[in-house]
């Protein structure tokens, strides 16, 4: 349970490292898969395995080719093997449980067919349905139905044309008030809030500090942005402001002149590791240096938190010490797009020079009203509190849970994203087939998203989610994997403490 007191002191967040025996398997078994697949591709040259893969015609051959090779070797003889873990089609509300269409491959997952069955309530560990609005209430969404019939579907407009609603602006207004800043701007997509915004933000001459797992819309708007970007170790403040003082002494490349701006980016929750900004110690590497912070709380924001402010409430810091505060309303709000607020002269200078605002179209009104709705009930109204309680009391359970059982996992006491290491690739594949056997949606990760020995699946806990769906998740017997036929709870994924 909450008790109403933010904690200024960085939480404790354990990246145990695996055993070496580990570490040494799960070389050795990329290395098999490695092997086995140039033994394949050299069938295939031969003709004694068919080559399903597309090819590039004979005239093309003199043409820049469109991927590397490595990169089609691992799609053709690693991914394909494994890919029906991935893009399993939902016909339900993604809710904390979900209906999946049920599919088949009859030539090694190359394609899939539906057998025209549903697997019904599937656990629904995946989402980003912090807060459980992802739902179809008829009584909580009367609001967004009415707002529907007298506004449409889309605008098919920009905000700076005509489609600069009513709605917008009290939206704007909200999160304004929400976050405790001056002034706000929403955007329709999330991802391009970030990738659109951020090179109207800081171009050439300037430096962007940005931590090693960032998010790659992160990423993408400091390529665009023209701006010159130098990448500090995760949560490392010794490595950040090792850089800070070397942009201040030595300035820009060979003309040494001083940056035009020092923006340093990260994340509230990053959604990989489960990990929290340590904020307060980046605020004060930020007020010693002179930079600006670019704050990103996709995940954060309505997650964490007494009141579900976000990190800046979590750490008790003013929100007006961030100088760009972004977030989206896909996950927390059960919705689509994201916000840029701060100071009123910053949204403004958005307003005008961000792509995004000028033109891309605006959010639609059901959109819209959807995050009005969910954001005035975490403000107090019909039981908001309740779910970011109900949010903290299910992640401390459920880490407490896989604590005890000596698994090893990533993140923050807090986060509501729980990594759960696997390592190795066969385990990895056989771990999701065997929970979606059992009925529960898993995401699961490896490489080349995850460093090679760091393979793991990822559980999203919600709100939603009541008691007995997380004691089913949490695994109270050992998995047998069937596909491997090896026990999921050997030491090869148990903490060594």
């Amino acid at each position: 349970m909450w008790t109403g007191v933010a904690n200024s002191l960085p939480r404790h967040e354990p990246f145990e490292q695996a055993p070496m025996y580990v570490a040494v398997m799960t070389y050795l078994g990329y290395g098999l898969v490695t092997l086995f697949g140039y033994f394949r591709d050299f069938l295939r040259a031969v003709g004694l395995e068919k080559c399903h893969v597309a090819q590039e015609r004979s005239e093309q051959k003199d043409f820049v080719p469109l991927y590397q090779d490595f990169e089609n070797f691992y799609n053709r003889n690693l991914y394909m093997r494994v890919r029906d873990n991935w893009n399993r089609p939902i016909c339900s509300l993604p809710g904390p449980v979900f209906d999946l269409m049920e599919r088949i491959s009859d030539d090694y997952n190359w394609t899939f067919r539906f057998t025209g069955r549903t697997i019904p309530n599937v656990i629904n560990v995946g989402s980003y349905n912090y807060l459980g609005f992802a739902e179809n209430n008829v009584d909580f969404l009367k609001t967004v139905a009415e707002k529907t019939q007298e506004y449409g579907v889309g605008v098919c407009s920009t905000r700076q044309e005509i489609a600069n609603l009513s709605l917008h602006q009290e939206l704007e207004q909200l999160v304004a008030n929400f976050l405790g800043l001056e002034s706000s701007m929403a955007f329709g997509m999330g991802f391009a809030t970030n990738s659109m915004n951020i090179p109207a933000l800081v171009g050439k001459g300037c430096l962007i500090l940005s931590d090693e797992l960032n998010h790659t819309s992160l990423i993408l708007g400091a390529r665009l942005s023209g701006a010159t970007i130098r990448v500090f170790k995760h949560n490392n403040m010794h490595s950040l402001e090792k850089m800070l003082r070397e942009a201040i002494c030595s300035g820009q490349p060979r003309t040494h002149r001083p940056w035009k701006k020092i923006l340093i980016m990260v994340e509230g929750i990053y959604s990989m590791e489960g990990s929290v900004v340590r904020l307060p110690e980046i605020l004060a590497l930020k007020k010693k240096y002179k930079a600006y912070l670019y704050l990103d709380e996709a995940h954060s924001i309505g997650a964490v938190g007494p009141t579900g402010r976000g990190v800046t409430e979590l750490f008790n810091v003013n929100a007006a010490d961030v100088d760009i505060m972004m977030g989206t309303f896909t996950k927390s709000f059960g919705a689509c797009g994201g916000y840029i607020a701060g100071k009123k002269v910053l949204v403004d200078y958005i307003r005008r020079h961000s792509h995004s605002a000028i033109y891309a179209t605006a959010m639609s009104p059901p959109v819209t009203e959807q995050v009005i709705r969910a954001m005035k009930c975490i403000m107090g109204q019909d039981g908001g509190i309740r779910r970011v309680r109900q949010l903290a009391e299910n992640t401390r359970y459920f880490r407490a849970r896989l604590k005890e059982m000596g698994f090893i996992i990533y993140g923050n006491d807090d986060s509501p994203v729980v990594p759960i290491l696997l390592y190795m690739p066969a385990k990895v594949v056989a771990f999701a087939r065997e929970m979606l056997r059992r009925k529960i949606g898993v995401v699961v990760v490896g490489f080349p998203a995850t460093p090679i020995t760091e393979a793991r699946a990822r559980f999203c806990l919600s709100a939603a989610h009541t008691r007995p769906m997380l004691d089913q998740v949490r695994l109270l017997r050992p998995l047998r994997l069937h596909n491997c036929g090896c026990f999921l709870s050997m030491p090869i994924t148990i903490s060594q403490r």
